[in-house]
């Protein structure tokens, strides 16, 4: 979910303010899926998994306006 209101209009899990950013951090530092969803327990693995692909999509975008300039 995006909304300017809320953390700046990042990108956040279920309008829970935990921004993307932060969850893919902790899973890219080496945190495993587990260890996140004990850090916040009111998280699920699908948000986690939804984190994943959000950025996977994002990365599709940009190579796609990467091939097309």
């Amino acid at each position: 979910m995006i909304d300017p209101e809320v953390c700046h209009g990042k990108p956040v899990v279920r309008g829970l303010r935990y921004p993307v950013e932060s969850l893919l951090e902790y899973l890219a530092g080496g945190d495993s899926m587990e260890e996140v969803l004990d850090e916040f327990p009111d998280l699920e693995r699908e948000d986690l998994l939804a984190c994943l692909q959000f950025a996977t999509e994002s990365l599709k975008l940009r190579t796609r306006h990467l091939a097309v300039a």
